[in-house]
């Protein structure tokens, strides 16, 4: 029995004029706009300060290769960016889903966001740096590391559409795949180091339309210690629930702190389980359990002599509306600031 639309579609051919040859179907797919690989691309520059504003990268993955004295700044979100034999480079890369890998560069200086870092066959590298999961670095040397600072009006948006979170930073915690006996291969630059005597602002006018600040106190990434020592014996762990405005209490709260001297060592976001919160919040979970269904709770941990104190004061001050869980143990070494880092291994899936 023979197929009724088989049957149209060949009527339907005898009927076409003949000598008109029959139009080429339409897909979605075909009518997708093509991507020009050139343009995510920086290759073989010399001395040349180049870039991508706000919405010209736009998620596609980006290479730059080959390049020699040059000054790039790409403030957009990739999916993935690739950097490959360049020397005395000065790079900004806006929020990257995935990796950034550095392979076979020297005497370059960076400040990028990403989910992976990775660094192979280098020499003499100074990246601020926010990442995800632990940096690492592989057959070189001379690497140093800071905290990211910048700021532009996109930014906040960029690290949204990359999917990270920017108060999910081990931008300190290296781990280094080829250890040399007796030497460290990688450090952390100065705590009072410039970013921007490092990491220059862009000075040619497309550039400089786009409206940056290197200043601590307005980088989109909070500012951390990271590994560095610590000032103090005294710590707070301080824990913010899921809410309307859990990331402007977050920021509020660090900005108070900071400004009476303490000093932020590290922050996480993470989504917490029952036994999670038992491990961290202790005695007082059952406090806590009906919030985490909300939603990502975000923990802060400040040092400084007086900080369990000043921790509690800011909050019961400022934050009396809003539910914190904020530690009462004033030994870093001790109590509960070991839930700190019972709440980094919830982070690292431990």
């Amino acid at each position: 029995m023979g197929c009724f639309f088989s049957k149209r579609r060949k009527a339907e051919k005898e009927s076409q004029p003949e000598g008109e040859e029959e139009r080429p179907k339409q897909y979605s797919w075909d009518q997708r706009e093509k991507v020009d690989p050139k343009d995510y691309m920086f290759s073989g520059l010399k001395d040349e300060t180049v870039g991508r504003l706000p919405g010209k990268v736009a998620g596609q993955q980006f290479l730059i290769q080959d390049c020699e004295n040059c000054n790039i700044y790409i403030f957009d979100h990739s999916a993935t960016v690739t950097i490959d034999d360049c020397t005395n480079c000065v790079i900004f890369l806006g929020p990257v889903k995935g990796s950034v890998f550095f392979r076979n560069c020297r005497d370059c200086k960076s400040a990028l966001a990403c989910q992976q870092f990775r660094v192979r066959d280098c020499r003499k590298l100074e990246v601020f740096l926010c990442c995800a999961t632990q940096p690492i670095i592989e057959s070189s040397t001379n690497i140093k590391f800071g905290c990211f600072q910048w700021y532009y009006p996109e930014l906040a948006f960029q690290f949204k559409d990359a999917g990270l979170s920017i108060f999910n930073n081990t931008w300190s915690n290296i781990h280094d795949f080829t250890p040399v006996s007796g030497e460290l291969n990688w450090s952390l630059l100065p705590e009072d180091a410039v970013i921007q005597d490092h990491v220059p602002l862009p000075t040619t006018e497309e550039l400089k339309a786009v409206r940056l600040s290197t200043e601590a106190s307005r980088s989109i990434v909070p500012v951390s210690r990271g590994q560095r020592q610590k000032n103090s014996d005294e710590s707070c762990l301080v824990v913010l629930f899921a809410g309307d405005y859990t990331i402007a209490n977050a920021r509020k709260l660090i900005d108070e702190l900071v400004g009476k001297g303490f000093f932020l060592v590290q922050t996480k976001e993470v989504s917490m389980k029952a036994e999670d919160a038992q491990r961290v919040f202790q005695e007082k979970a059952p406090d806590f359990l009906p919030l985490l269904n909300k939603g990502p709770v975000i923990a802060l941990e400040f040092n400084g002599d007086g900080a369990v104190e000043g921790c509690q004061l800011i909050v019961n001050e400022i934050f009396s509306g809003t539910q914190m869980f904020v530690s009462e143990s004033k030994d870093a070494a001790s109590g509960d600031v070991d839930s700190f880092y019972n709440f980094a291994d919830i982070q690292m899936g431990k």
